[in-house]
């Protein structure tokens, strides 16, 4: 649900994932399974997990990307295309989407689609992953899932975003900053951080002899 939780509409939604070569058509496959079983549907409808998104020019927009993706050589292991039957076909429906055979130069893995979008790539080590997820003009969230408590704080000192979850996912609290690398944003909201945005420093330099 890093991707999935609001249709995908949040800022630092993980919309890349990068998963070890050696499992990678599993685990992808077993992402892509989950994504098929949510329930799309009326926001206000309690079973619902996943609702519409919030306009016709976003769905437009996701919808372009779900195109593009497709044009580029990835493929939807599920969903790929907008809801088109029954009650929901008239909303801004648009399926949970996961895309296999990702590569870094694809558009859809290095823009911000703000949708259900997933776009699976494989990695060999820590350090490949490191450099290719780094290379992203974006830095707002990111995840790290490891049994290895080594490993994940390798990769969460490495890696250049703002937020760095191990095996979990968007949590938030008002005294933990928040707030991106590159052009995810500058300064932070939240923590002490936040109210120093609103301090002026002065420096006072006195001579004494």
């Amino acid at each position: 649900m890093a991707v999935f939780a609001n249709s995908g509409q949040i800022c630092s939604a993980g919309t890349r994932l990068f998963v070890e070569q050696k499992v990678y058509d599993e685990f992808v496959g077993r992402v892509a399974e989950f994504g098929k079983k949510l329930q799309v549907g009326n926001g206000l409808d309690p079973n619902t997990q996943i609702g519409p998104l919030v306009s016709q020019q976003q769905m437009d927009r996701v919808s372009g990307y779900l195109d593009i993706g497709q044009k580029e050589g990835a493929k939807a292991l599920a969903g790929g295309g907008r809801l088109t039957e029954g009650a929901l076909s008239k909303g801004y429906f648009v399926q949970p989407t996961v895309f296999a055979n990702v590569q870094d130069n694809m558009r859809i893995a290095q823009e911000e689609i703000f949708g259900p979008v997933i776009s699976a790539i494989s990695f060999k080590d820590p350090e490949e992953l490191i450099k290719r997820a780094n290379a992203t003009t974006f830095g707002l969230g990111s995840g790290v899932w490891t049994t290895n408590v080594s490993k994940a704080h390798q990769v969460a000192k490495a890696l250049r975003a703002g937020s760095v979850w191990v095996n979990c996912y968007q949590a938030m609290d008002p005294a933990v900053p928040f707030g991106g690398y590159k052009m995810s944003g500058y300064g932070r909201e939240s923590g002490k951080q936040h109210v120093e945005e609103y301090l002026n420093v002065k420096a006072v330099w006195i001579k004494t002899a």
